[in-house]
């Protein structure tokens, strides 16, 4: 098969489409299928931020923790798409109960108005805030289309008053 190239470099166009693939007979994998075992993916999926927190200084998933809060910064150019990522990786890491915004609409009422976003600290946080979750605004306001996500710890015994900055 003859790979399509785009200024000297390989072009691979993904199709997830269900019929997609070619079919093989039952017991048969073809060069280079390696199909992962259903018990490592189980142990995958059960390693999420909601069951395991992450320790002190350790990276997870692109974010930081300093073994309190989670953070991880979402950035796609566009609002809306940074949205849609941040609530597809909270809804991958366990978090579905959580209430979050319907839309990028909702999720804006949150933001503070420009002229109190300099006073933070007395207003309290410039964006969305349910426990132990925070979708935040940056604050530097050359960022368009940037969302920060912080979780908290809930199994940590001063968890609220961490998460409410207290």
């Amino acid at each position: 098969m003859k790979v399509p190239r785009l200024g000297g470099r390989p072009v691979y166009i993904a199709d997830y489409s269900a019929d997609a693939g070619k079919k093989l007979p039952p017991g048969e994998a073809a060069d280079g299928d390696h199909a992962p075992a259903s018990s490592t993916f189980i142990q995958l999926k059960e390693r999420t931020l909601y069951t395991h927190f992450p320790a002190a200084g350790q990276r997870y998933e692109g974010g930081y923790s300093d073994g309190y809060c989670y953070r991880i910064v979402f950035s796609s150019g566009r609002f809306e798409t940074s949205f849609n990522l941040l609530r597809e990786f909270l809804w991958e890491e366990g978090f579905k109960g959580v209430p979050l915004p319907r839309d990028t609409e909702e999720l804006l009422r949150f933001r503070l108005p420009p002229r109190l976003r300099h006073q933070l600290s007395f207003f309290g946080d410039n964006g969305y805030v349910h426990n132990p979750v925070k979708i935040l605004f940056p604050v530097t306001p050359g960022r368009r289309g940037e969302l920060i996500l912080e979780v908290y710890d809930r199994g940590h015994p001063e968890h609220l008053l961490r998460f409410h900055r207290r």
